[in-house]
């Protein structure tokens, strides 16, 4: 059974695919610029410092690569 959230999500999708790319490509990058600025305001926060925190908070936890560990020893 769909729900309305089911219904909204793919009204979402198929709005996202009739953009064209490069429409596509600015709401991408303008909803992370979103998404930073709110981390920074919610922390108090230099964007420079928002940014690093969170590519740290990404990185924690994800298993590293075998090829990449090989490489740097």
């Amino acid at each position: 059974m769909r729900s309305v959230a089911d219904d909204l999500r793919e009204e979402d999708r198929k709005a996202f695919l009739a953009l064209s790319y490069e429409e596509r490509l600015k709401l991408v990058l303008r909803l992370g610029e979103e998404g930073i600025e709110r981390f920074r305001q919610a922390h108090g926060l230099d964007r420079e410092t928002a940014v690093r925190i969170m590519q740290r908070q990404k990185q924690a936890g994800r298993t590293p690569s075998k090829c990449m560990s090989e490489i740097i020893g």
